[in-house]
């Protein structure tokens, strides 16, 4: 498993985590899968306001993906670089059709806890090449589930990305997140993927940095630690999580985009 592959462990580590705290998301899957890969992260992979931050921002995915499956029940639902995450099973909607996608070897891996079915099923898939997404089937609609995975692909790549989505799906909904310019060079010294050996990261200031001459549009902005779920935290915990992960100092380096 590569340098990118290798960082699925550290939000499945905070999901883990808090699950078994029974805040912000309840997810035995994770604790189960974290129990049995035991990968070896450390330093600040490990960290509890990470693991509360990985918590919440999939958390916020969860309910914006359930939210999209209300309104367009009949949607394929694309959840690229899905890694172990088990958001198909989290959000509890009803789904005509779910692909979570991501490199073959992660695949691999998931399939020992996940299984395909008539309406679900695992996609061996990079996002960096295009063409892969004629292996996917026929919609009207697609909700695009991008998380996790746009500070790994340059500008070319996710302009080509959603563009052979708009060729492809006449009605597209995505929610990503975004390193900032200033974040993607933060985090060349500070971001806990350099624990797990990754060291080139992209960011952008401005969505139109990526998808100039597109359709696609940004339709809001959202937050990655909504009031209702820091105040799960008790004391100390959130008084410091919230100087650290919420206010203006941390979109300057980390942003939610919902697009369509």
């Amino acid at each position: 498993m590569n340098e990118v592959n290798r960082t699925l462990f550290i939000p499945l580590y905070g999901k883990a985590m808090v699950s078994r705290k029974g805040i912000i998301l309840k997810d035995p899957d994770a604790e189960k899968i974290w129990d049995s890969e035991a990968f070896p992260i450390k330093g600040k992979s490990k960290s509890k306001w990470l693991a509360y931050n990985m918590a919440m921002r999939a958390r916020v995915f969860d309910d914006w993906t359930r939210s999209m499956l209300e309104q367009n029940p009949e949607a394929l639902v694309l959840h690229v670089g899905c890694g172990l995450d088990s958001r198909c099973r989290r959000v509890k909607a009803s789904y005509k059709c779910w692909y979570d996608c991501d490199f073959p070897d992660v695949i691999d891996i998931r399939r020992k806890y996940y299984g395909d079915s008539d309406s679900y099923h695992m996609q061996p898939f990079d996002a960096t090449n295009p063409e892969m997404i004629e292996m996917l089937p026929d919609s009207d609609i697609v909700i695009v589930v991008f998380e996790g995975i746009s500070m790994y692909m340059s500008g070319e790549q996710l302009h080509d990305f959603f563009e052979a989505l708009e060729e492809r799906y006449p009605e597209i909904h995505v929610l990503m997140d975004v390193y900032t310019e200033l974040g993607a060079k933060a985090s060349k010294y500070k971001n806990p993927v350099n624990d797990v050996g990754v060291t080139r990261l992209y960011g952008y200031d401005d969505p139109r940095d990526f998808l100039d001459g597109l359709k696609l549009r940004v339709k809001a902005e959202h937050s990655f630690t909504p009031p209702q779920l820091v105040e799960q935290l008790k004391g100390a915990d959130k008084a410091f999580f919230k100087l650290l992960f919420t206010g203006e100092t941390y979109r300057k380096i980390y942003r939610l985009f919902e697009l369509n």
